[in-house]
C-alpha cells in the first residue's frame, strides 16, 4: 500500500513538473507538448497591385469545386473584372449597429473588420475586441462567392468588385434592424446580389444571396462560405494554460471536430481530412478563446441541403475553412435565393444552442463537457440569484462540497488516522531501516491494528476530482467571466490578480492544507509534500482571478472539513 501511494504522489509530482516546464517553454517562444507550435506572422495580405497580371497573388484562398478540382475565384473571362479591377474599385463600407461596427469590402463583399462594441480588450482598456481583422499583423475574414459545378466559367465570387446599393450604414435609435445589399456585375452571364441585416443586440447577421442568370442558356452555380484566418492565437493569450484556436466542423454523424492548424500544414495536396467532407446538415466555424464565428445555412435554422465542406492551406500561416452549397440548375433569365446566417461575437452558451445544434460546443470544455455543462447551467442561475459572478462562483463550490461532503469526511478520517499513527510508524521505520522486508511486514501490521487504509485519503478524492476539473473549464472557458467583477480589486475574473492576493492566499491555504495532512516518514515524500504546494502556486500567479478564487474557496472548506475532523479525533500537531 505504501509502495502505491509513493508511486501516485511521484506522478502527480512529476506531471506538475511536465506541466511548468511545457508552459515556460511557451512562455519563452518554444513549442508546446500539448498545443499547436507558434508560427510566424501571416504573410502580407494587401491589395493586389493593379499592374499585378494573371490571377491574384497567392495570399487569396482557393476554392475547390464539387469533384474535388481546385478552382480559382481570381480567374475570371476575359471581358469579366480582373482582381487588380476589383481592388481598384475597392471601397470599405462602415456598418454600425449597438453591438458591432463591421467592415465590409466592396472587392468581393466580404466581411474584413468587426468589432465587438460590448466587449473590452484585454490588452488595451480604451478599445474593443477586435474579431476579423485585415492587416499587417493579422487575417481573419469571412467570404462568400459562386464557383460552378464541374470547372464551368467564373461567376462572382470573393474577388469580384461589387456595387454598393443605396441605404442606411448605421443603426438609428428605434430601429431593429439595418440592411445592407451589394450588387455584382454580370461574369459567366451571371449576377450576384447579397443582402446584410443587422439586427439589433444581435451578434447574428442574416445573409441572403440572390443569383440572377441573365444568360442565354443553363447554369449550376454553387455558393461557398468560408472563414480565411492566420494561425496565430489571439494577442494576450496566456502562456500557462492552452486554449483551442481554429477551424471546426459539425454535422450530425459525427458532431463537434475542431481541426487544428497544425493538422491542415501537415497534409499533404492529397490527403483526405480526418473531418467529414459532405453531408445534409451542419456548419463551419473558426473558434478561438471567448469568441467564434460560424456560417450557419438557413435564415432561421439549418437548411437541410446538401454541402461539402473543406479546410486547407491558403499561403504561409493563412488557413481556409468552408463549404460549398450546390443550388441546382438555373434556368435562363431565372432567379434564385439562398440563405445563411453569419455569427460573429462571444461564446455565450445560451444563445448560441439557439442558434443551430451543437453551436454551443464551439466553447472548448474538453473531455469533460458531459459534466461542464450542468455545472454551467447551475453557476448562471447563482449567478441569477447573486448578481455577482465571483459570489456564484463562491457559492457553487459551496454546493459541490455539500454535495461531497461525506465522501470527503471519509477521506479526511483517514488522513486524521495516518497522521495519528505516524509517530508509531516513524519509530518503527528507524528500528527497522536495515530490514526493509520485515519493516514493511511490521508497517501492514500496525496499519491493519488501526484500522488505517494508507489509500483511503486518495480514493476519494480522485473520484470527485473530475467534478473539479471540469469547473476548472467552465471558468476557464466562459466569456461570461471576461470583464466581471467580484469585490474590491478584482475588477475582471478572466484576467490575473493585479496584486496577486489571491494567489498569495491559496498558497497559504495549501501549506496550510499539507500541515493538516499526514507527513509520510519517508523524509524525501516529506520533502514533496511541502514543495509541491509551492510548484502549483507558481501557475496561479498568472491563472485568471476566477480560477485562483475557486481555487482558494475549495482550499478553505476543506481545510475547515478537515481541521474538524482531525480535531475530533485528537490528531491537531501531531
Amino acid at each position: 500500500m505504501t509502495e502505491m501511494r509513493r508511486t501516485l504522489l511521484w506522478a502527480v509530482f512529476l506531471m506538475s513538473l511536465v506541466l511548468l516546464w511545457d508552459a515556460w517553454n511557451k512562455h519563452n517562444g518554444q513549442p508546446s507538448m500539448f498545443g499547436p507550435p507558434p508560427v510566424s506572422a501571416p504573410a502580407a495580405t494587401g491589395p493586389v497591385s493593379a499592374n499585378t497580371s494573371g490571377s491574384p497573388a497567392a495570399s487569396t484562398s482557393a476554392v475547390p469545386s464539387a469533384a474535388g478540382v481546385m478552382a480559382d475565384p481570381g480567374a475570371v473571362p476575359a471581358n469579366g473584372p480582373t482582381a487588380a479591377d476589383a481592388v481598384a474599385l475597392s471601397q470599405k463600407i462602415d456598418i454600425t449597429t449597438d453591438v458591432v461596427k463591421a467592415t465590409i469590402d466592396t472587392a468581393g463583399g466580404s466581411f474584413v473588420r468587426l468589432e465587438l462594441l460590448k466587449q473590452v480588450d484585454h490588452l488595451d482598456q480604451d478599445k474593443n475586441v477586435l474579431l476579423f481583422d485585415e492587416s499587417s499583423t493579422r487575417l481573419y475574414k469571412a467570404q462568400t462567392g459562386l464557383i460552378a459545378a464541374q470547372g464551368g466559367a467564373s461567376l462572382p465570387n470573393h474577388l469580384t468588385a461589387f456595387t454598393l446599393l443605396p441605404g442606411d450604414r448605421t443603426l438609428q435609435e428605434g430601429q431593429d434592424s439595418l440592411t445592407v445589399s451589394l450588387e455584382s456585375p454580370e461574369i459567366g452571364g451571371v449576377k450576384l446580389r447579397k443582402t446584410y441585416t443587422f439586427q439589433r443586440g444581435s451578434y447574428v447577421v442574416a445573409v441572403k444571396h440572390e443569383v440572377v442568370n441573365d444568360s442565354s442558356a443553363p447554369v449550376t452555380p454553387q455558393v461557398y462560405f468560408q472563414f480565411l484566418r492566420d494561425g496565430n492565437p489571439p494577442e494576450g493569450e496566456s502562456s500557462f494554460y492552452f486554449t483551442f484556436t481554429g477551424p471546426a466542423i459539425y454535422t450530425e454523424a459525427t458532431k463537434f471536430q475542431k481541426v487544428e492548424f497544425k493538422t491542415i500544414e501537415k497534409r499533404g495536396p492529397n490527403e483526405k481530412p480526418d473531418h467529414d467532407t459532405a453531408a445534409d446538415n451542419g456548419w463551419i466555424a473558426m473558434v478561438q478563446h471567448y469568441f467564434a464565428s460560424a456560417w450557419l445555412l438557413g435564415a432561421t435554422t439549418d437548411d437541410q441541403r446538401p454541402r461539402e465542406f473543406f479546410t486547407r492551406k491558403v499561403d504561409a500561416n493563412q488557413y481556409a475553412v468552408g463549404m460549398i452549397v450546390p443550388m441546382g440548375e438555373l434556368a435562363p433569365g431565372a432567379t434564385q435565393t439562398l440563405d445563411a446566417r453569419l455569427f460573429a461575437g462571444p461564446q455565450e452558451e445560451d444563445k448560441l444552442s439557439q442558434l443551430a445544434p451543437g453551436l454551443e460546443l464551439v466553447k472548448d470544455y474538453g473531455w469533460l463537457t458531459v459534466l461542464s455543462k450542468p455545472l454551467f447551467w447551475l453557476l448562471t442561475q447563482l449567478h441569477k440569484l447573486m448578481g455577482n459572478w465571483g459570489w456564484a462562483i463562491v457559492g457553487l463550490v459551496v454546493l459541490l462540497k455539500v454535495a461531497f461532503y461525506w465522501l470527503n469526511a471519509t477521506a479526511y478520517r483517514s488522513m486524521a488516522k495516518m497522521k495519528a499513527v505516524g509517530p508509531k510508524v516513524a519509530e518503527m521505520r528507524e528500528r527497522l531501516k536495515d530490514k526493509p522486508q520485515q519493516m514493511q511486514q511490521e508497517m501492514m501490521r500496525i496499519y491493519r491494528e488501526e484500522k488505517v487504509n494508507p489509500l483511503g485519503g486518495c480514493l476519494p478524492i480522485f473520484v470527485q476530482m473530475p467534478f473539479f476539473i471540469a469547473l476548472y473549464w467552465v471558468l476557464l472557458a466562459s466569456v461570461e467571466m471576461r470583464n466581471a467583477p467580484w469585490i474590491g480589486w478584482i475588477t475582471d475574473l478572466s484576467a490575473k490578480d493585479p496584486y496577486f492576493i489571491l494567489p498569495l492566499l491559496m498558497t497559504a491555504t495549501s501549506l496550510l492544507q499539507t500541515w493538516l495532512n499526514p507527513i509520510p516518514a519517508d523524509p524525501m515524500q516529506a520533502k514533496m509534500m511541502w514543495i509541491m504546494p509551492l510548484l502549483f502556486s507558481v501557475m496561479f500567479f498568472v491563472f485568471p482571478a476566477g480560477l485562483v478564487l475557486y481555487w482558494l474557496t475549495n482550499n478553505i472548506l476543506s481545510i475547515a472539513q478537515q481541521y474538524a475532523i482531525n480535531k475530533q479525533l485528537g490528531v491537531l500537531g501531531k
